[in-house]
């Protein structure tokens, strides 16, 4: 079944006809809203049903033959029943109130107790009312004793502490109560606080309505809700103070710094100019005056070329003043870009020529900002308005507490007076509610229990209509304070105490003045009439004061309610105004997708453009850094050079063989390939003349670079100049190896500077297509935005737009201006015209002031051909040719000369000193040599005496002819080797004698100088000079030799 039951129907065998199935057993197994049965099948051996239903559950039943059931089950199991379709069935009871039998039972018993105990509490009170008015019939009577006989009211307390334990039950019971209900209390408090929190901790100002005294004039505050923090920016900016004071700072910082390191620099400058002094030595003083001599002439060179530059520079500004054709004023440039800019474009924006500005296109951040400005402009006039309600509110209390004052002062000065001179009480103005809203939610006791008694008495009116018993006693369990009709007699008894006293003491006076009254005399009677008329006086000036303030005050509210109707009127068209900026805030959001993704591919492509000009930027900025290198190398080349033609002098045997050697290749396939990266670099003309007629001579010795060897120096060749070209040539492959590179450098920057303009290119076009698909695009918007309806209050005598004097109907075709545009439309026409006018002076004074100065232009060039012919004349006549005199005084004095012939000077000076060193040196060594060729020549005298002593003995041994002696008579072996060792001695000496004559010879001559510095060594019995250090060793090297002992 859909309702989860299961049928059971009893079957006869074979019995299977329609009133066999009106009988059944019903089981409600599963759930009936859900539990919708889903399938249902039997076990193999029929002993189980088993049941499954949309609720999730499967049940499993036992089936029992008939034996079986006998045996199991005890009980008897009902007769199916039938019928059970027709019977009606019984109505469920879906009133929420209503109650059940435990309920009732519940509630009666409670109203039974509540009856008795509301019986005892009507017993209570009763007793209590019979002693209360027992005792004010007591103090009554205390009242109406004589003073010394009356009692106190402390005497009629028995015991103190009977009042102060029933002070402390009560404070208990209190204290006890307010536990058993700390709970509910807390729960009602959060409830409240809730409640405060949804309703009324978001709103700034409640409706609050101030009337008018007088009149039936009002004026209410708007209600306004607090405006949330979003459109409140609470960012703190650093103020333009700190800024300053900042950049102030760090300025002061900076000069200190510039400060101390230019002092740091002057004194290292002149610790340097100290030390320089110190090494340096005094020249001379010709020097020191051609140093002065130099110095003036440069200071002369240099004004004169000051002059000359001034001069120029003069002609320079003279030339850029002069206006070009198509020259314009700058002013006039200036007022037609403003008058651009502030005239303003009138164009209609449904135009098709209509094109955005960009400072005016609208996106969503933009328009979300313009609603929250306007939003907190409204909130914010709103609460200015609200503010001077509440202060106008406040005026009006003020003054109802001074009418008071007033009145009671009024009251006091008209007691003296009689009653026919009382002028009538002027009344007192009353607060109404809705002046004081927040009263409202202020309650006491007393405001508690008229509320409870309020609450009862609709809740008997509803039961009295309902006709069904009051439950609201059981429902809440408010407690129950005794009602104001029971403390009515308690109240009234005290309250006629105090005024029985007062109106006893009233007539206890009367009856004294009566007695005490006698006629007044003349002079009290003056008094009492000024007195009389001070108090009429005073009575007519109080009124007037009030009535005064009464009116004030109206005139007050009337100004403000005048003033609030003129913001109702703006807040009207602001809202009006609000609600089409979200209507195209909503239009901008539709579209703000598609514009963010056309201005993001117009910034990317922005991005890109600004990326390669900077790289455009620094690859040219590279590539002129490229080619100064290059320039910079090839001057090198040129110095090296022109090194090489100076060190090779004039007329030398060997120029041709040195050049080859310096130009001889070495690298061949360098050069080619720097050939044609030079051919493809396009250089100058003079840097390919230079290149070509270097690779002429290299060809040109490259075929003789196989006849001559380059490693070895030839004959009567200087070695040091051969060595020099080596250096050189060395040189010259590192400098063509760099300049190769840096023009390999400076075509690849070429080629990709190349390659970058072409992408640049690429990009700017689409960043042209892009803008342009980006201004239609704000065109489309801006179409869209104008389908909007905006709404513009006017009044009939604002509308000029009349066709056949009359007001059409549509008012498709109109404009709508305001009146200050309006108004500087027509200002600016007569402004114009005026300005046609001025113009056309202008252009006339203009015209004729350019005739003067055509003419004076006639005139100046007629006396400048003049003087040209005169000063021409005048060259010729002194010069004979023409002579260009800035030059002249320019190159007058050549500086660098001048300064080379001091350095001359000075080197001169140098080498005259060393030449005097070197003379004094070489007298020394004269000298030792004169010792010497002494000593040489004593030697050689003792040698000839020697040999004339041994051929005096060799002719004395000749002459002697001794027969016995035939050993003596041949010559012998010592004096044999004797003799020939003197005779190679000899021979030595006189070869060392002819050198010393010869190097004599050399140093004796004038234009000789010594180019070694010598020490004495001793070889092979010899002294040599030697050179002292490497130094002195740049010429060949040559020995003195010295003969010793």
């Amino acid at each position: 079944m859909q309702n989860g039951a299961l049928r059971v129907y009893p079957l006869q065998d074979k019995d299977l006809s329609v009133n066999t199935l009106k009988e059944y057993w019903s089981f409600n197994v599963h759930d009936n809203d859900y539990g919708q049965i889903q399938g249902i099948c039997s076990s193999y051996d029929d002993r189980f049903l088993i049941t499954c239903g949309g609720d999730g559950n499967i049940f499993t039943f036992n089936i029992l033959s008939p034996e079986d059931v006998h045996k199991e089950l005890k009980a008897k199991i009902p007769s199916p029943r039938s019928g059970l379709e027709k019977e009606k069935a019984t109505e469920d009871i879906e009133d929420p109130n209503a109650y059940n039998i435990e309920e009732v039972k519940q509630k009666k018993e409670y109203e039974r107790i509540m009856k008795e105990a509301e019986e005892k509490k009507n017993k209570k009170r009763e007793e209590l009312i019979a002693l209360r008015h027992e005792f004010l019939f007591l103090l009554q009577k205390n009242q109406e004793l004589p003073k010394h006989m009356q009692l106190h009211r402390e005497q009629y307390e028995m015991d103190h502490r009977i009042f102060e334990e029933l002070d402390r039950q009560t404070a208990q019971r209190i204290q006890l109560v307010q536990k058993e209900l700390a709970w509910e209390h807390e729960k009602h408090l959060i409830g409240l606080q809730k409640l405060r929190n949804q309703f009324r901790d978001s709103l700034e100002f409640d409706t609050v309505v101030v009337h008018a005294i007088q009149s039936n004039h009002q004026i209410s505050t708007y209600r306004l809700l607090a405006m949330s923090e979003k459109y409140y920016q609470d960012k703190e900016r650093p103020s333009w103070k700190r800024t300053v004071l900042k950049r102030a700072w760090k300025q002061a910082e900076k000069r200190e710094i510039v400060r101390e390191t230019s002092h740091a620099r002057t004194f290292e400058g002149e610790a340097e100019k100290l030390k320089t002094s110190e090494v340096r030595k005094p020249t001379t003083h010709y020097i020191g005056s051609k140093h002065e001599q130099i110095r003036r002439i440069v200071e002369k060179s240099d004004k004169v070329k000051a002059k000359i530059m001034k001069r120029k520079a003069e002609w320079d500004e003279l030339y850029k003043s002069k206006p070009s054709d198509d020259y314009e004023n700058p002013k006039d440039v200036e007022d037609i870009r403003e008058a651009q800019e502030n005239m303003g474009c009138y164009k209609l924006k449904t135009a098709p020529n209509y094109r955005v500005p960009k400072h005016k296109r609208m996106n969503t951040e933009k328009k979300v900002m313009q609603l929250t400005s306007l939003e907190v402009l409204i909130h914010k006039r709103k609460v200015n308005m609200n503010k001077e309600i509440m202060s106008l509110r406040d005026l009006k209390i003020s003054i109802i507490d001074k009418i008071k004052c007033l009145v009671q002062e009024l009251k006091s000065i008209q007691t003296a007076l009689d009653l026919s001179e009382r002028l009538p009480l002027p009344p007192i103005p009353q607060l109404y509610p809705d002046e004081v809203p927040e009263k409202k939610f202020e309650y006491d006791s007393d405001v508690l229990l008229k509320f409870k008694e309020e609450q009862e008495a609709k809740a008997k009116l509803q039961e009295q209509l309902e006709g069904s018993p009051s439950s609201c006693a059981f429902r809440h369990r408010f407690l129950r304070a005794p009602s104001i009709k029971e403390i009515d007699p308690m109240a009234q008894a005290a309250g006629a105490r105090p005024m029985k006293i007062a109106s006893s003491v009233v007539t206890e006076q009367r009856k004294v003045f009566e007695i005490e009254k006698a006629e007044p005399t003349e002079m009290e009677l003056e008094i009492l009439k000024r007195e009389k008329i001070k108090n009429l006086y005073l009575q007519e000036t109080l009124i007037k004061k009030i009535n005064a303030l009464v009116i004030n005050f109206d005139a007050e509210l009337r100004f403000l309610r005048h003033k609030k109707l003129k913001l109702d009127v703006q807040m009207k068209s602001a809202d009006l105004r609000y609600i089409t900026w979200y209507e195209e805030l909503l239009i901008l959001k539709n579209l703000e997708k598609r514009e963010t993704l056309l201005q993001g591919h117009v910034d990317t492509l922005i991005s890109e453009q600004e990326a390669m000009r900077s790289k455009l930027n620094s690859y040219l900025a590279q590539m002129e850094d490229r080619k100064s290198e290059i320039v910079k190398l090839q001057e090198c080349e040129k110095a090296l050079y022109a090194n090489f033609q100076a060190s090779l002098g004039e007329n030398n045997e060997f120029a041709h063989f040195l050049t080859k050697v310096l130009k001889k290749k070495i690298k061949c396939v360098e050069k080619k390939e720097v050939g044609r990266e030079a051919d493809e670099e396009d250089e100058n003309e003079e840097e390919n003349d230079d290149e070509s007629s270097l690779g002429i001579d290299e060809e040109n010795s490259g075929s003789e670079d196989e006849v001559f060897d380059d490693s070895v120096c030839p004959k009567n060749c200087n070695e040091a100049l051969f060595r020099n070209t080596m250096q050189l040539r060395q040189k010259r492959l590192d400098i063509e190896k760099a300049l190769t590179e840096e023009k390999k450098v400076a075509a690849n920057l070429r080629k990709k500077y190349n390659a970058l303009a072409k992408k640049a290119k690429v990009v700017e076009t689409s960043l042209d297509t892009a803008e342009t698909e980006l201004e239609t695009f704000q065109w489309e918007k801006q179409q869209r935005l104008n389908e909007l309806y905006v709404v513009v209050p006017l009044k009939l005598h604002q509308v000029e737009y009349l066709v056949n004097g009359e007001m059409p109907s549509d008012f498709s075709q109109a404009l709508v201006f305001t009146n200050q545009s309006l108004e500087y439309l027509q200002k600016r026409m007569v402004d114009l015209h005026n300005e046609k006018i001025m113009q056309r002076e202008i252009y006339k004074k203009a015209q004729e002031q350019h005739k003067q100065l055509v003419q004076d232009k006639k005139e100046m060039d007629i006396n400048i051909r003049r003087l040209e012919e005169k000063c021409s004349h005048l060259m010729m006549k002194k010069f004979g040719r023409l002579v260009d005199f800035e030059a002249v005084q320019a190159h007058s004095v050549n500086i660098r000369m001048e300064e080379l012939e001091v350095q001359i000077m000075e080197k001169e000076y140098v080498h005259s000193q060393e030449l005097q060193e070197w003379e004094e040196r070489i007298l020394d060594l004269r000298q030792q040599l004169m010792k010497l060729t002494k000593e040489n020549t004593s030697k050689l005298q003792q040698l000839n005496r020697f040999c004339l002593e041994k051929q005096q003995l060799e002719t004395k041994l000749d002459s002697l002819k001794n027969d016995l002696g035939v050993e003596f008579q041949g010559t012998r072996t010592t004096d044999i080797k004797e003799k020939a060792r003197l005779e190679s001695r000899l021979k030595h000496m006189a070869r060392n004698t002819a050198l010393l004559r010869e190097e004599i010879n050399l140093l004796s001559r004038k234009d000789g100088c010594l180019r070694e510095l010598a020490l004495l060594s001793r070889k092979d019995g010899c002294l040599f000079l030697q050179p002292l250090s490497p130094q002195d060793s740049e010429t060949p090297t040559e020995t003195f030799p010295v003969l010793t002992p």
